[in-house]
């Protein structure tokens, strides 16, 4: 044969593996930390209790037995009985998914107001200087004071607006969302200005996309990570603020148990009767420590400079 043979001509045919999805490499980092592993499987036995638990245990939160106030565990109350015989696995319940429900209600609040400003001062520089410093003057507003001003100006009003349950919801969420969005904003801020020096956004610039769809489509997706771990710890940081203001007696009504109105009721018996404090201070402690964890273990799997 005077041609050569194209087969053995032809090099080894070498088959390129598809790129897998990054979300899946966030996952197999996700799970090599134990502690956001514990985390994310307390975390979904407490939503999965308090969402499907009254559909299993029909006891009403409210109802009242005089032949059974402060009672111990038994069959009929597993958790025992408060100092009006109501039960407390259904109060626990019930207050729960109040407490998770602000938390994460307020954290979308808290996570969008600090996104928005945090894009808007790290991408347009005349805005960086006032957005910057109102972030500072809301960091060095306190805390806790103005949350209880505000829920004894604005209770009554929206609750005769709104009506007892979603006046106080609404009160609440937005108290806590409007008074904790400052570390996002910083962070975001941080992350933007960074992206804004990369040469997919450089090219950008130079073909003369739009502001809005740089933002939109190379901004946004590469700081999620820190929005995300942002909002994750936000959780734990609006279960805690209910709970302090339900402890103080500027929360929900006594009607509505959340974990730490549970708290408030059972102060004057908790020498004598301690479940009554024990077991809605370990749930809420129980949430936040896993929510915290969870962030843990998203910040390293988000982050590739963290990864091993």
């Amino acid at each position: 044969m005077t041609t050569a043979d194209p087969i053995a001509v032809r090099g080894p045919v070498v088959f390129e593996a598809p790129s897998r999805n990054q979300w899946w490499n966030c996952w197999d980092e996700f799970k090599t930390h134990k502690g956001a592993l514990a985390g994310a499987a307390v975390f979904f036995l407490m939503v999965v209790s308090v969402l499907f638990g009254p559909y299993v245990w029909r006891v009403s939160p409210a109802y009242i037995d005089f032949t059974a106030m402060n009672g111990g565990p038994t069959w009929t109350h597993p958790f025992g009985t408060d100092e009006l015989g109501r039960d407390l696995l259904a109060r626990m319940m019930t207050g729960g998914r109040i407490s998770i429900a602000v938390g994460v209600t307020a954290m979308i609040i808290s996570i969008f107001v600090g996104t928005l400003i945090g894009v808007l001062a790290g991408y347009f520089k005349s805005l960086d200087g006032p957005l910057m410093r109102l972030t500072d003057l809301f960091l060095a507003l306190p805390v806790l004071p103005l949350l209880l001003v505000t829920a004894m100006l604005l209770q009554e009003t929206l609750m005769n607006i709104l009506g007892p349950a979603m006046g106080n919801f609404i009160l609440i969420v937005s108290a806590i969302g409007m008074t904790s969005w400052m570390q996002a904003a910083r962070i975001v801020r941080g992350e933007v200005m960074t992206i804004t020096q990369r040469e997919f956004v450089l090219a950008s610039r130079s073909i003369g996309t739009a502001p809005r769809r740089i933002i939109l489509r190379h901004v946004l997706p590469n700081i999620m990570s820190p929005v995300i771990v942002s909002a994750t710890l936000g959780i734990a940081t609006a279960i805690i603020s209910e709970s302090v203001l339900s402890f103080l007696g500027l929360g929900f009504p006594p009607d509505f148990p959340t974990w730490g109105r549970l708290l408030y009721d059972g102060v004057d018996h908790m020498q004598i009767y301690p479940q009554l404090v024990l077991l809605p201070g370990t749930a809420i402690s129980l949430t936040v420590l896993s929510v915290n964890y969870i962030g843990d273990g998203l910040r390293d799997a988000l982050d590739p400079r963290l990864r091993q």
